[in-house]
């Protein structure tokens, strides 16, 4: 999965939720918990690898690349 096709997954996402109050992390969850086992696996990887650590709960560290991604598309905030 691409930056592009996260951020992308996770607009649509915040879109089909919008009348509920979902924070940006509950947000990523939901993204995560769609997608595929490997797909899962291969964000919660990059995410590890991105900070140098070894070992990490896969979910968590799933959603945290989700999160980590789309806060770095969005860019500084003024």
């Amino acid at each position: 999965m691409t930056d592009e096709e996260i951020v992308l997954s996770f607009a649509l996402t915040r879109l089909d939720n919008a009348n509920s109050d979902l924070d940006l992390e509950e947000v990523a969850a939901l993204v995560v918990r769609r997608l595929t086992p490997d797909q899962v696996l291969d964000l919660a990887t990059r995410n590890l690898a991105t900070r140098d650590e070894l070992r990490g709960a896969l979910f968590e560290s799933a959603v945290e690349h989700v999160l980590r991604t789309v806060l770095t598309a969005r860019g500084p905030v003024d």
